[in-house]
């Protein structure tokens, strides 16, 4: 298992939103780069909401 800091996460979560944005921009929007991209993003995005709400849970 590969753990990240969540610093680092929202850095890589903006990075990619920005190079999905470029990708769409270039491609279009059902390129299969622009899609690659977007699901890339969505996995990152889950995996910071589930640590973000482990973190919340436990402190709480």
């Amino acid at each position: 298992m590969i753990f990240i800091e969540l610093d680092e996460l929202e850095y890589r979560i903006n990075q990619l939103r920005k190079e999905l944005i470029q990708t769409a921009e270039i491609t279009g929007l059902n390129s299969r780069e622009t899609i690659y991209c977007s699901r890339k993003l969505d996995q990152l995005i889950t995996i910071y909401q589930k640590s973000s709400y482990k973190k919340i849970e436990i402190c709480c």
